[in-house]
C-alpha cells in the first residue's frame, strides 16, 4: 500500500475499498482509449471499488488527475500505447500496459494493481506487472505526404475565410453606400466615414493571405514557423520589393507557407549546442527562417514574376487586333485564374489602361470579374452537403463580395480545392468574357462586377447581367460536377432490404452526419474489404463524399495500420479525408457476421463507418468518442441488434450524444 483507502465490508476481494486511478490512450484508433476507460469504470463498480479515469486522446486529456487524487490513491493504471508522462506518479504503484489489456482485462489489472511495483522518477515503472505492454495499432507510423500536406492547406484556409469575409464585407459595404462612378474606378469621398471603413476594410484583406501562409507553415512545424510564414505571405501579397505590380497571389502564398514549414523542420534538425537551445524557438529559428524565405522569394522568386507579368501584359497587346470572342475567352481565364495574383492582375491592368479608347476590353474583364466568387457562392447553395459550415457560411459573403467585384471572395475555395475550383472558374470567365465580347458590352471605369453596371459605368446593361449569370451559372455547375466526379456509387439493396432501406429520413443522430439514408439493417458483403466498400457507397448517400474510390481507400490505409474492430461485435471503420468535403456516418447490420481481427475474436455484427474531412480531426474524435462510449452499453448494443427496420434503428441509436 502507498495510499490511503476506504474501508467497506465485503468490497473487493479482501474486502477493502480502493482508491484507484487510471489512465487511458492510443496513437491513432480513439475509440480504444475510451472504451478502456469505460472497461476500467465498469470492472472497478463491479468489484466495489472507486476508480477516476483520465482520457488521453488526440483531442487532448480530458477528466484530468489532480495532485491530490494522486496523494490519496491506491495505485495508478496506466493502458497506452503511447507515451504517458509516469513523473507525477512518482512513488505509487503504477501498473503499465497495453490498452487493449484494459479492454479486454480489467479485472486483472484492478486486481494486480497492489502487486505492481513503486514508480520512481528516472527509474521508470519498475516493470509490467507481469502484463505485457501493448504496442499501437499504428504506432510510428506517420500521415502520407499527401495529408500532412492538404491538412496544412486546409489549417491556412480555415484561418484565412474570416479576414476575407470580414475585410470583403466591410469593402463591399463602403462601395454601395459611399461610392460612385469616376474616372478611375469606384471612388469614395477622401476622409469621409465610408473611406475609413473601407480602409479598415482594406486592413482584412491585406492580412487575408498572411494568415494563409502564417497558419499552414505553423500547421507543418508549429509556432517557430509562424513569422517566416506570415512574412512570407506579406511578400506574396506585395510585389514592390521585387518590382512586381501584382505579387504572387494566393499561390505565391501557399507556396510560401510550405516552404517557411519546410524550411523550419529542416532547421530544427540541425544539431545545436545545448546553451542555444532554449533560445532557438522564439529567436533563432524564427530570425534564421524568416530571413532567408524573404531573401529568396526576393531575390530567387521575384524576377520570374515580374517577368510573367510584364511578358503577359505584352502578349495581350499583340491580340487587340484577335476576333473579340477569342480577347473576351482568353480575358476571362486569366481574370480567374488566380484572382488577385500575376494572371488576373496582368488582364485588369490589360483592360485598365485600354478604358478610355476601348471601353469594351474593359467590358469583358467587367463581366468575369465577379464570376468566381458568384459561382463559388451559388454552387454552396446548390449542394449544401457537399460544403463544411464555415465554406457554407463563405459561400454567402462570397455572394456579396461578387455583386461588388471582389474575386477574392472566392480564394477560400480555390486554396482548398484549386484543381476543382480553379478549372470551373475558368471556364465560366470564359464564358462570361466571351458573351460581353460579343455583345459588344462596356465598361468606362476600371472596375467589375454588377455593382458598375447599377451605377451607370456600363454600356449593354442586359447583356452585362446575362454574360455574369451565364458565368456564374457554369461556375456552380462545374464546380459541383468536379467535386462529384469519382464519387461513390450507391450499392443496390438486396430485395429483402428495400422495405425498410435508405428511403426513410425521419430522424437524425449525431448532429445529422447519421440519417436514415446512411443506414442498412442488413449488410450484403461478406469479407471486410467488401463490406468496406459497402459502407463507404452507403457514406455517398448521405451528401459530401467527392472521391468514392479514394474515400474506400483511405479506410483501407486506416484499417493498415490497425484493425479498427473494437470487440463485442463491433468495428467502427473510419478515415479522415479530402475524399469527404463534410463528416458523415453510416451504420450496417451483418447478421453473420465479418472477421474483423478484433482482439477477442468476436466477429463484427454492428458496423459503423466515420469519415470527415482532412481538417476536421476534432470532430474525428468527438464522433468516435461518442460511439465508443455509448456501445460499451450492452444493453445498448442487444437493442440496436433488434431493431426490426431503420426508424428503429434510428430511434436507438439517437441515445448517442
Amino acid at each position: 500500500m502507498t495510499g490511503p483507502a476506504d474501508s467497506s465490508e465485503g468490497a473487493g476481494a479482501g474486502g477493502r475499498r480502493l482508491r484507484l486511478l487510471a489512465v487511458t490512450a492510443c496513437p491513432t484508433g480513439i475509440a480504444h482509449t475510451y472504451m478502456a476507460a469505460e472497461k476500467l469504470a465498469q470492472a472497478a463498480e463491479a468489484l466495489g471499488h472507486r476508480i477516476r479515469v483520465e482520457t488521453q486522446g488526440a483531442i487532448g486529456a480530458e477528466n484530468v488527475l489532480t495532485a491530490r487524487e494522486i496523494a490519496e490513491s491506491d495505485g495508478v493504471i496506466v493502458a497506452a500505447d503511447k507515451d504517458v508522462d509516469l513523473g507525477r506518479f512518482d512513488g505509487k504503484r503504477v501498473l503499465v500496459v497495453g490498452v487493449a489489456e484494459g479492454i479486454h482485462h480489467p479485472e486483472r489489472l484492478i486486481e494486480g494493481v497492489l502487486s505492481a511495483p513503486v514508480h520512481r522518477t528516472g527509474g521508470g515503472a519498475g516493470g509490467t506487472g507481469g502484463f505485457p505492454t501493448g504496442q499501437g495499432a499504428g504506432a510510428g507510423a506517420g500521415a502520407t505526404v499527401h495529408r500532412a500536406v492538404y491538412r496544412a492547406l486546409m489549417n491556412g484556409v480555415s484561418y484565412m475565410i474570416p479576414f476575407v469575409v470580414t475585410g470583403g464585407l466591410l469593402i463591399a459595404v463602403s462601395l454601395a453606400l459611399g461610392g460612385r462612378a469616376g474616372p478611375h474606378g469606384l471612388v469614395i469621398p477622401p476622409d469621409s466615414f465610408w473611406d475609413h471603413v473601407h480602409r479598415i476594410g482594406e486592413i482584412g484583406f491585406a492580412l487575408m493571405l498572411p494568415v494563409l501562409s502564417g497558419y499552414i507553415a505553423y500547421a507543418l512545424a508549429d509556432r517557430p514557423a509562424l513569422v517566416p510564414g506570415m512574412v512570407g505571405g506579406w511578400l506574396a501579397n506585395d510585389g514592390a520589393l521585387y518590382g512586381s505590380r501584382s505579387g504572387a497571389g494566393f499561390l505565391g502564398a501557399i507556396a510560401t507557407g510550405f516552404l517557411a514549414g519546410w524550411l523550419v523542420l529542416g532547421i530544427k534538425r540541425v544539431a545545436v549546442p545545448r546553451f542555444l537551445r532554449p533560445i532557438m524557438p522564439i529567436i533563432v529559428i524564427p530570425v534564421v527562417a524568416t530571413s532567408v524565405l524573404g531573401l529568396f522569394f526576393v531575390y530567387a522568386l521575384g524576377g520570374p514574376i515580374s517577368w510573367v507579368f510584364d511578358h503577359l501584359t505584352d502578349w495581350l497587346a499583340g491580340l487587340t487586333g484577335a476576333g473579340v470572342a477569342v480577347l473576351g475567352v482568353l480575358l476571362g481565364l486569366m481574370i480567374t485564374f488566380d484572382m488577385g495574383g500575376p494572371v488576373n492582375k496582368t488582364a485588369f491592368l490589360f483592360g485598365a489602361g485600354l478604358v478610355s479608347q476601348s471601353p469594351e476590353v474593359m467590358g469583358m474583364c467587367a463581366a468575369a470579374i465577379p464570376v468566381p466568387p458568384l459561382g463559388q457562392g451559388l454552387a454552396t447553395l446548390l449542394r449544401r452537403g457537399m460544403f463544411r459550415a464555415q465554406e457554407r457560411e463563405a459561400g454567402l459573403a462570397a455572394l456579396v463580395m461578387g455583386f461588388f467585384g471582389l474575386t477574392e471572395g472566392a480564394i477560400p475555395f480555390a486554396a482548398a480545392r484549386p484543381a476543382r475550383v480553379i478549372p470551373a472558374n475558368m471556364l465560366g470567365g470564359a464564358v462570361a468574357g466571351a458573351i460581353a465580347g460579343l455583345a459588344a458590352v462596356t465598361d468606362r471605369v476600371p472596375h467589375g462586377g454588377p455593382v458598375v453596371a447599377v451605377l451607370g459605368a456600363v454600356g449593354g446593361v442586359p447583356m452585362f447581367f446575362v454574360a455574369v449569370a451565364m458565368g456564374t451559372v457554369v461556375t456552380a455547375l462545374a464546380t459541383v460536377t468536379l467535386m462529384t466526379l469519382g464519387r461513390a456509387p450507391a450499392p443496390t439493396p438486396a430485395p429483402a432490404d428495400v422495405a425498410a432501406s435508405p428511403s426513410y429520413d425521419g430522424g437524425e443522430v449525431l448532429g445529422g452526419r447519421l440519417t436514415g439514408r446512411t443506414v442498412r439493417p442488413r449488410l450484403g458483403a461478406r469479407h471486410k474489404e467488401a463490406a468496406i466498400r459497402e459502407l463507404a457507397g452507403l457514406l455517398a448517400e448521405g451528401g459530401g463524399v467527392v472521391d468514392g474510390d479514394g474515400l474506400v481507400a483511405a479506410l483501407l490505409d486506416r484499417e493498415a495500420l490497425g484493425g479498427t474492430g473494437v470487440g463485442d461485435a463491433v468495428a467502427i471503420p473510419h478515415a479522415r479525408t479530402d475524399a469527404v468535403v463534410a463528416p458523415a456516418v453510416a451504420f450496417a447490420r451483418s447478421a453473420e457476421g465479418i472477421d474483423w481481427g478484433s482482439a477477442d475474436g468476436a466477429p463484427a455484427r454492428l458496423l459503423f463507418a466515420v469519415a470527415v474531412p482532412e481538417g476536421a480531426a476534432d470532430e474525428h474524435l468527438r464522433i468516435l468518442a461518442s460511439l465508443s462510449r455509448r456501445l460499451m452499453d450492452p444493453e445498448f448494443r442487444q437493442r440496436l441488434t433488434a431493431a426490426p427496420d431503420t426508424p428503429a434503428i434510428l430511434r436507438v441509436l439517437s441515445e448517442i450524444r
